[in-house]
């Protein structure tokens, strides 16, 4: 490691997308806290991102900001304004940038630069002159197409920080895991037993499975499988899941709107298997090492649940990775193509599996 950023004890983490984007990171933030003892980290997220700062053990703090330049829902007044004057007040010793291939870490290293943050360390595929003290040139997708994570794990090996323990982070705290227990328990699961855990939403319309397809799903799982069926999602998605459970015709719980983001990871944790979109909690349910069926949108290759015993499934279509939002093609194939039969055999076979070997199969 060299010296400036041997001594760099203040740092500013700023990964600006959302949630699940912020859990990839966790294992070079870990990197980075325990290179050097005494070293603290902030980051800089979206709402959403730095809504996990209590359950992410590597952080100290958090900075919540809607970046102008990201995709997120049009922001407010109060949230447009540069933070360089709050940044700047932190006094931060560096600054590392996470972004994924698709993005330009420049407009945040000039906020860094503008905060008085004298390192600065990217990935970037122009020359950043003196935006930029430390850089990668971008290798992706030009040569190779890296898993968000082991992207993010290259950047911070770049200046020294490596860590054995490659795990994502999110701890639910005590509270947030007894309060699921009687969540589920009101509602008539038994917690220490098996059951089903399914998050039929996501934040983009192109990663969401038809909820016809959910229903169906949820059919064939109370008949195949015969266990109980947990179904969660935010106070927004509750007409969704509302809609699913319905047409489901089956006894199947709802607790959307009614978890809190420590609940929601406490009941990943406590769940036997999770089946979700592309989505925060497929990141979550990876971290508290829950196996987990994803129904996974072809919009792009590089976040598949890390670590953890999991189930990836997908329609292949020529139009696969899009890094669209909404399907481009009005099809949806990628998602509308994978057989509920096929959902609940992957969830049979992890319920056979051991968390003791993760690994991802893809189909």
């Amino acid at each position: 490691m060299t010296a400036p950023w041997q001594q760099a004890r203040r740092i500013l983490c700023v990964r600006l997308d959302s949630l699940g984007d912020v859990l990839m990171c966790t294992p070079a933030m870990r990197a980075l806290r325990e290179a050097v003892p005494g070293r603290t980290l902030t980051l800089l997220s979206s709402p959403s991102g730095a809504a996990a700062l209590p359950f992410i053990p590597e952080l100290d703090d958090a900075v919540a900001w809607s970046a102008p330049w990201t995709k997120s829902p049009m922001p407010s007044p109060t949230t447009t304004a540069a933070p360089i004057a709050a940044l700047a007040a932190r006094a931060f010793d560096a600054a590392v940038i996470f972004t994924t291939y698709t993005q330009s870490a420049l407009p945040a290293a000039l906020l860094c630069q503008l905060a008085g943050i004298p390192l600065r360390l990217a990935h970037c595929r122009e020359n950043p002159y003196d935006l930029l003290t430390d850089w990668i040139p971008d290798p992706e997708p030009a040569t190779l197409v890296r898993h968000e994570v082991q992207r993010q794990l290259a950047l911070v090996q770049r200046v020294g920080c490596r860590s054995a323990a490659l795990g994502l982070s999110f701890v639910p705290r005590p509270a947030d895991v007894a309060a699921a227990r009687t969540r589920l328990s009101a509602a008539g699961i038994d917690p220490d037993r098996p059951w089903i855990l399914l998050h039929p939403g996501a934040s983009a319309a192109s990663r969401r499975y038809p909820p016809a397809h959910w229903a169906d799903v949820l059919r064939l799982l109370a008949l195949e499988l015969q266990l109980p069926l947990v179904l969660t999602g935010s106070a927004a998605e509750g007409e969704l899941v509302d809609g699913i459970q319905f047409a489901s015709a089956v006894p199947a719980v709802s607790l959307a709107g009614r978890l809190s983001l420590g609940e929601l990871g406490a009941a990943l944790r406590l769940a036997t298997v999770a089946v979700t979109n592309n989505t925060g909690p497929a990141h979550m349910a990876a971290a508290v090492g829950t196996p987990v069926v994803d129904l996974y949108a072809l919009t792009n290759p590089q976040h598949t649940p890390w670590n953890v015993c999991s189930r990836v499934l997908f329609h292949d279509v020529p139009c696969r990775f899009c890094y669209r939002s909404t399907c481009p093609e009005g099809h949806q194939a990628c998602l509308a193509g994978i057989a509920p039969q096929r959902v609940v055999d992957a969830v049979r076979d992890l319920l056979g599996a051991t968390r003791a070997a993760p690994a991802a199969v893809t189909a």
